[in-house]
């Protein structure tokens, strides 16, 4: 493994259909300057255990119901991603919530997508919630993870507009396909060094400036 590539940590609950577009984008080369180092699931049945397997990356289950408490577990999950050289921890349906003993260890280091265009319709069932209230618009979101829910700095949206035929199914299923690409793009973007912060404004620089927030 290259030691100058940005090493990459996912966390999942599920199916990990995001981990496998990250995977896929880096086994093409559209990401060349990153490696994923582990996959950590709080789930021993996720299916994203076996993508990773197939694809030579450290699966790992660390469940949180043998923990007390919240701190305690991101404490053992931070020693985890710690001790793989993580510097990217990338957040592919992980349904927990951080505490700051996670987002202290990683600051301006965790990512996480969202579906629908934030601040709108935090939290979960996002997709339901845009459908329900009857939107125009809706999409994705990738952002920097903080102590909120869905609150961090935003660094990528796409909009996806909801069709007259469309039922929640059909706008869950195009929103997850926009999700792929443009989580792809963003953790891209991270690599290269591209994304500056301030205050709560994310720039993208044309080049390489080895700030990544």
């Amino acid at each position: 493994m290259d030691d100058k590539k940005i090493k990459i940590g996912v966390l999942v609950s599920g199916n990990g259909s995001n981990f496998q577009a990250i995977v896929d984008a880096l086994e093409s080369g559209y990401i060349k300057n990153a490696d994923i180092v582990c996959l950590v699931s709080n789930k021993a049945e996720a299916f994203a255990l076996e993508r990773a397997k197939k694809h030579n990356v450290a699966a790992i289950v660390l469940d949180h119901k043998s923990y007390p408490d919240r701190k305690l577990y991101d404490a053992a999950l931070v020693e985890i991603l710690k001790n793989q050289g993580v510097q990217l921890v990338v957040l592919a349906g992980f349904m927990r919530l951080l505490s700051p003993v996670m987002i202290d260890a990683f600051p301006n280091s965790i990512i996480n997508i969202h579906p629908a265009l934030l601040p709108a319709f935090p939290g979960l069932d996002a997709q339901k919630q845009a459908f329900e209230y009857g939107v125009r618009y809706t999409g994705c979101t990738v952002h920097f993870v903080d102590s909120g829910t869905d609150t961090g700095p935003i660094i990528l949206q796409t909009v996806v507009p909801l069709l007259g035929t469309d039922t929640l199914e059909t706008l869950t299923d195009r929103i997850h396909g926009e999700e792929h690409r443009t989580y792809v793009e963003a953790i891209r973007l991270f690599c290269e060094g591209r994304l500056h912060l301030e205050g709560r404004r994310v720039f993208i620089n044309e080049q390489n400036t080895t700030i990544y927030a």
